[in-house]
């Protein structure tokens, strides 16, 4: 069954994802010692907090028509599942960050946690994505995805640089 997400949801539940991103960065940061790694945690927590607030921009933005559902949903399956897909993220949860900032035990375990999490993020939008019948609706997504790349980006070059010392 496809189903037609509308991007106000999806801007909703990325905010959340984004304050959540910021939590767990100003934890993990804590369970590392290396320095590099330290100030990347912290230049992550501090742009999860600017994303959340473009998002927050960005869904201000959305068209009315953006806004409303995209197909008929009397049982509320579309919302059901959108709740299902976006509880699966840890950042969704925020006792869940809690939860894995405890398990981290060294800062390359630190570094592929934060990497996972990020691509959690972009396989999350770009699902939600896939499912947004509005153009305009894609375009906004598409900028919620650009964001999590570029996260990705720098932590798999600082990984890669801690596995080279």
């Amino acid at each position: 069954m496809l189903f037609g997400f509308n991007a106000e949801e999806i801007f909703d539940m990325a905010v959340t994802i984004e304050e959540n991103g910021h939590k767990f960065y100003e934890k993990a940061k804590a369970c590392v010692a290396d320095e590099n790694v330290k100030r990347l945690f912290q230049e992550l927590a501090e742009e999860e907090l600017k994303h959340r607030k473009r998002f927050q921009e960005l869904k201000s933005q959305i068209p009315q028509d953006v806004k409303g559902g995209g197909v008929y949903d009397p049982d509320n399956e579309v919302t059901m599942y959108l709740k299902m897909m976006a509880n699966e993220h840890v950042f969704r949860k925020s006792e869940g960050v809690s939860d894995k900032v405890c398990s981290i035990k060294s800062t390359e375990e630190a570094l592929k946690l934060a990497i996972q999490f990020e691509k959690d993020s972009i396989i999350f939008f770009l699902t939600m994505k896939d499912h947004t019948e509005s153009p305009k609706g894609k375009e906004l997504v598409d900028l919620l995805i650009k964001e999590e790349q570029e996260h990705l980006r720098q932590l798999t070059v600082t990984l890669g640089n801690l596995k080279k010392q």
